[in-house]
């Protein structure tokens, strides 16, 4: 029986699902282009539908090869990509959203995001991002690695607080957010998207995680994606290009973390205890 998905409202009140599936590094070997197709096309037969990707990964290459998997099942996936700060301008924006179009073989993205904040003012790339939202080729818009600062900065714009979510990157070894990103989204119903669930797959070697997975009949990703999953207002896109770790990791869904499973994971992996600079990796 295929698990359960489970969801996470948007602003907007649209539900998208809480696991979906990351694309960077992907694309980047022929050799596993075939397995690649393979894992996507799986994840959208296992209701993990939300797929990322970005501009930068592979130079286009990893929307491509959506583009590719995606061919007859487009109406079933919500999909988001990302734009490079150094194309963030008003014009820049919307020649750099037609090109991730046609590599995506699809007249519209559904979550389109700043990818970092770079030196081009937000508010020529929120205009852009409106002007895209109102012509249909852009359904939502959003941003990545932005810190409080950068998201007050943004929402005191004209139309800013129609972003949907801020992408960063949070995982059990990275947990600064709790500190006073997590707090403003929250207040504002702005969910977090959740890169490097694993990070990158440090975790996967972590002594600590290994014997609390061994313990609990589990593996370190599940755990991992449990902590994650049972965060409220969160969406957590684990990237892999592999048929068997996409199985392993939806497994969770059909198992959620137990209470005395989370609370031994905040007593492993506790949060800084003093706050630090938003991380990117």
């Amino acid at each position: 029986m295929q698990p359960r998905m489970t969801s996470v409202n948007l602003p907007s009140g649209e539900r998208v699902p809480s696991l979906g599936i990351g694309t960077w590094r992907m694309a980047e070997s022929r050799s596993m282009r075939s397995e690649e197709l393979a894992t996507l096309r799986l994840a959208i037969e296992l209701g993990v539908t939300l797929i990322d990707t970005a501009e930068m990964y592979g130079e286009g290459r990893a929307e491509s090869l959506i583009g590719e998997a995606l061919a007859g099942a487009r109406d079933r996936v919500f999909l988001v990509s990302k734009i490079y700060p150094r194309n963030a301008s008003r014009e820049g924006t919307v020649a750099a959203c037609e090109r991730s179009l046609a590599r995506l073989r699809t007249d519209r993205i559904d979550l389109y995001l700043l990818h970092w904040r770079g030196e081009i003012p937000l508010g020529e790339t929120l205009e852009a991002f409106l002007r895209l939202q109102n012509q249909g080729k852009i359904r939502h818009f959003g941003v990545s690695n932005f810190d409080v600062a950068d998201m007050r900065e943004l929402a005191e714009l004209q139309g800013g607080a129609g972003v949907a979510t801020n992408q960063v990157l949070y995982n059990l070894a990275h947990r600064n957010i709790e500190h006073d990103l997590l707090p403003w989204l929250r207040q504002h119903h702005v969910p977090v998207m959740a890169y490097s669930p694993f990070d990158h797959g440090k975790l996967m070697k972590d002594r600590e995680l290994g014997e609390l997975a061994r313990r609990s009949g589990r593996t370190p990703a599940q755990l991992a994606l449990g902590w994650l999953l049972a965060q409220p207002d969160t969406i957590v896109i684990p990237k892999t290009g592999q048929r068997e770790r996409l199985r392993e990791n939806v497994q969770v869904l059909a198992k959620p973390l137990t209470e005395s499973e989370l609370a031994e994971l905040e007593r492993v992996f506790p949060r800084p205890a003093q706050p630090q600079p938003l991380e990117m990796r």
